[in-house]
């Protein structure tokens, strides 16, 4: 959801750059968000999509995200659970990684990699503490946006993460 939130604040980052007819390429602002999850599987990294994850709440998303990686690792999943993605969430985080630089899917413009959370010495007010930090990578296609529009996505991500009521506002 704070993806989402975040998305549709940066609408450019839930686009893709498709090639006309005539052969001119133009930017395709989606209206929905079909989020891709990739799951480790024993074949290796599988890509499920949640379709309409915006129309979904926070325990519907979680219920599909557990039965569509069920699915993935026991391949049953159906190939059309494979495709339409708009935007991409990688996880390495969840068998121990904390950086990567993950490679967007054909037809997205951006993938959102999270690695483990780590407990870290910050700076907070003059004062040294303990917090928990979320590394995030974000790769991004520089055809469709820049460098600054994906540091304000990040932000607004961010904000959500650390304030999750934000979401009520929504």
């Amino acid at each position: 959801k704070a993806l989402i939130a975040a998305l549709k604040n940066h609408p450019y980052l839930n686009s893709s750059l498709e090639t006309t007819p005539d052969g001119i390429q133009e930017i395709v602002l989606k209206i929905y968000y079909n989020i891709g999850i990739g799951v480790d599987t024993p074949e290796g990294l599988m890509v499920f999509v949640i379709k309409g994850a915006e129309q979904k709440s926070i325990a519907e998303l979680a219920k599909e995200i557990e039965e569509m990686a069920i699915k993935a690792r026991e391949r049953t999943i159906d190939l059309g659970e494979l495709k339409g993605g708009t935007f991409t969430v990688t996880n390495y985080g969840s068998i121990g990684g904390i950086h990567g630089t993950p490679i967007i899917n054909p037809g997205e413009c951006a993938i959102l990699g999270i690695g483990k959370i780590l407990e870290l010495p910050r700076v907070i007010h003059g004062n040294i503490e303990v917090r928990h930090i979320l590394p995030l990578s974000i790769t991004f296609d520089h055809r469709i946006t820049d460098g600054a529009e994906v540091a304000r996505f990040a932000n607004v991500l961010i904000e959500h993460l650390e304030d999750p009521d934000l979401l009520l506002i929504e």
